[in-house]
């Protein structure tokens, strides 16, 4: 049996301490035996970072350019690990989220690895296996839902990753020169995916790598996820559609971008978030975006093939058993308390709590360090099950805990570390 694979955690952030504490809270409940962690953030959040506990086995790396692409560049420069994993500040990973993640980098061909997203509820998915063409245009992949694949694409094609979900060999990304700091925000892994293809290197596509993605406010966005800003969307699509876009396709494949960021903000609109003016600000904003993107000009990039800092191991949860905690409404004081003790023991703690109602399931990590799931009995947590659906809470709770099972952990030692309050 080979040794696990050393790998680099590298989370960017900027001007989100709070929500950058809670991503290292979930990375620290990894069960995965051999990681580090590479914070690249601001002077603020790097000083709020130093705070925690977690600090001293971190590596800080101050930035302070609004540039993601630049600073993702930063990390792995201080990335020791064989491999470099990214997610984002506002995102929690599953426990389980580097064991799959690196699964597929036991063939030699893979160089790169993409990852699920679920959204804000915990349950609905925001991403899965995609294709990306040379227009930046996507489609949907058929792959198997839990196991690992190497898709066969059509040429010109790449398999597209998600920035808050993806890991790389870092010797790939030094040898094709890491992100492309032209890609401010946005299209930054697109760009990476396609040069990696056009190199014909593989990736590969890990369904049960789940992070949990939250979509926090930004300069660019509000908390409902209402765009404030879009020119460095604009800015992006320049430089993306200049590099791989060819002559003749990138007018049409500006004019689709443009309908499509048109057609989503009316829908903001129409909900109320947007009022026309508001609209009409963001479009100008988007194509004056693109005409400062097409004036941007290409700086190689030179990452160093040693790493900045010799590997600094980060304490995890490797071999923490589950706990399961189920309960009804009443009792959620007494759940909270028990799993607030169950993970200060160093357990990673599930919690399922059901009303007699069918409101729909939601999943939250929560600030204490536990998954808590709520929802009523009969009502959905898959959104392709039927609205209303009769069960015993028992068989609920058994239902809920096999759906998560693979991504949780939660195996045969439920049975032994499950408490009903």
């Amino acid at each position: 049996m080979r040794d696990p694979l050393a790998v680099s955690v590298v989370i960017v952030s900027r001007d989100r301490p709070e929500y950058l504490r809670r991503c290292i809270l979930g990375v620290s409940q990894l069960c995965y035996p051999r990681f580090e962690v590479v914070v690249v953030a601001d002077h603020a959040s790097c000083t709020a970072l130093r705070g925690l506990p977690q600090a001293a086995h971190t590596k800080i790396v101050e930035f302070g350019e609004a540039n993601i692409s630049a600073a993702r560049n930063a990390g792995i420069a201080y990335a020791a690990g064989e491999i470099v994993a990214f997610i984002d500040d506002d995102a929690v990973p599953e426990p389980t989220w580097l064991d799959y993640l690196t699964e597929p980098f036991a063939e030699p061909v893979v160089m790169a690895v993409g990852g699920y997203v679920r959204g804000r509820n915990g349950i609905s998915f925001q991403s899965r296996a995609a294709m990306v063409d040379r227009t930046g245009r996507e489609t949907p992949l058929r792959v198997p839902p839990n196991r690992m694949s190497i898709p066969e694409l059509p040429d010109d094609h790449a398999v597209k990753t998600e920035g808050t979900n993806m890991a790389f060999r870092r010797a790939c990304l030094v040898d094709i020169g890491g992100f492309d700091p032209r890609f401010r925000f946005f299209l930054d892994e697109t760009d990476l995916n396609l040069r990696l293809a056009a190199r014909a290197h593989v990736t590969a596509v890990a369904p049960l790598a789940e992070v949990h993605h939250g979509f926090a406010p930004s300069r660019r966005r509000r908390a409902d996820r209402t765009p404030t800003d879009l020119r460095q969307i604009g800015a992006s699509w320049a430089v993306f559609l200049h590099e791989h876009a060819a002559t003749g396709q990138r007018e049409a494949a500006w004019r689709r971008v443009q309908a499509e960021q048109r057609k989503r903000l009316v829908e903001h609109m129409v909900a109320g978030t947007l009022e026309p003016r508001d609209v009409r600000c963001l479009l100008r904003g988007l194509r004056e975006g693109h005409a400062e993107g097409l004036a941007r000009v290409e700086v190689p990039v030179a990452l160093p093939p040693r790493p900045e800092q010799p590997f600094r191991p980060f304490p995890g949860r490797h071999g923490a058993r589950p706990v399961l905690i189920s309960g009804r409404f009443w009792t959620r004081r007494r759940q909270r308390a028990r799993a607030r003790a169950a993970v200060e023991a160093g357990n990673i703690v599930t919690v399922m709590r059901f009303t007699h109602t069918a409101l729909f399931h939601t999943v939250r990590f929560r600030d204490e360090g536990f998954w808590e799931h709520t929802g009523g009995l009969f009502g959905r947590s898959d959104r392709d099950q039927r609205l209303f659906t009769f069960w015993t809470f028992a068989a609920r709770v058994h239902a809920e805990a096999e759906r998560v099972r693979l991504v949780r952990g939660l195996d045969e030692y439920v049975g032994e570390r499950r408490a009903v309050l």
